[in-house]
């Protein structure tokens, strides 16, 4: 299936948990936006092929660079995504790109009205995240993620995974680039909801990616895949709701009646996030 204008994926009780964006509306959208990003893409996997081995991870064997804040993996705090120096100029470049600035907007912009409710949440906890961290660099201004990733192929072909260290019951985005065939591959799959979406260039599309099982079709052989997703780490809400403790520290600080309230609200907490999902009906109203 290819949908071609913006439309939300709802559940059973008719909230809006996935998104399918396609891309701004823009007669020059695939020369102003697509291409130059597209571009970009290629002289960064150009940097990066030429010093380093394709890298292996459990989303499959493929180039990839990161930027922003993250918070989990054995952290006492939330810290910036490491890369080496040689890397951290490549992503300050990649970042700059007018391209994805327009990109990361695109996706805050659909986030902030398929999910309202959810995205103030996120904007609470970021404002309060950046007030406390006030060095911490934000991948895009106008972007409502703490981070970013640049799958650089050069053929990007997800395994299955759940995405666990992003928030259980948020939205990430994902926004596939290149020219390849999308009629006969990387279609993104998403194996819980049971649907295998065409996924054309230059498209975005939100998902719970925490919740949702999801990978990638490859494309042809000869054919490039790049994709750009954002996303924000789960541990950088706990991090602020615990008032900017590590847990060790924070469930330390709690008499025995507050360890057993917590957990109980630990119980509820993914029927509380969910309950931030908007209902199609009320998006319509």
């Amino acid at each position: 299936m290819y949908l071609s204008e913006t439309r939300p994926v709802v559940d059973g009780d008719g909230r809006v948990y996935a998104v399918f964006a396609g891309h701004e509306a823009n007669p020059n959208f695939k020369a102003e936006v697509h291409d130059p990003a597209v571009e970009a893409m290629e002289e960064a996997l150009r940097q990066c092929s030429a010093s380093d081995a394709e890298d292996s991870h459990r989303r499959g064997t493929f180039y990839q660079e990161y930027a922003g804040q993250s918070h989990g993996g054995g952290q006492f705090v939330p810290g910036t995504l490491q890369r080496g120096s040689v890397k951290a100029v490549l992503m300050l470049w990649l970042l700059s790109q007018a391209a994805f600035i327009r990109l990361a907007g695109f996706a805050t912009g659909i986030f902030a009205g398929f999910a309202p409710d959810l995205y103030e949440y996120y904007a609470i906890n970021m404002r309060a995240f950046y007030a406390k961290n006030p060095r911490s660099r934000r991948p895009f201004l106008n972007s409502i993620w703490s981070a970013c990733t640049f799958n650089l192929g050069p053929q990007t072909c997800a395994l299955g995974h759940r995405d666990y260290a992003n928030l259980s019951f948020g939205l990430c985005a994902i926004t596939a680039l290149s020219n390849f065939d999308y009629t006969k591959g990387g279609h993104l799959i998403l194996w819980d909801a049971k649907l295998i979406l065409e996924f054309p260039p230059g498209t975005t599309i939100l998902i719970p990616s925490a919740a949702i099982y999801h990978s990638n079709i490859p494309v042809a052989p000869g054919e490039r895949h790049f994709s750009f997703t954002q996303y924000t780490a789960g541990g950088i809400f706990r991090w602020v709701q615990h008032g900017f403790h590590s847990e060790d520290s924070y469930w330390s600080s709690l008499s025995a009646a507050q360890r057993m309230a917590e957990v109980q609200k630990m119980a509820g907490r993914w029927e509380d996030g969910v309950n931030h999902y908007a209902y199609e009906e009320e998006l319509m109203d």
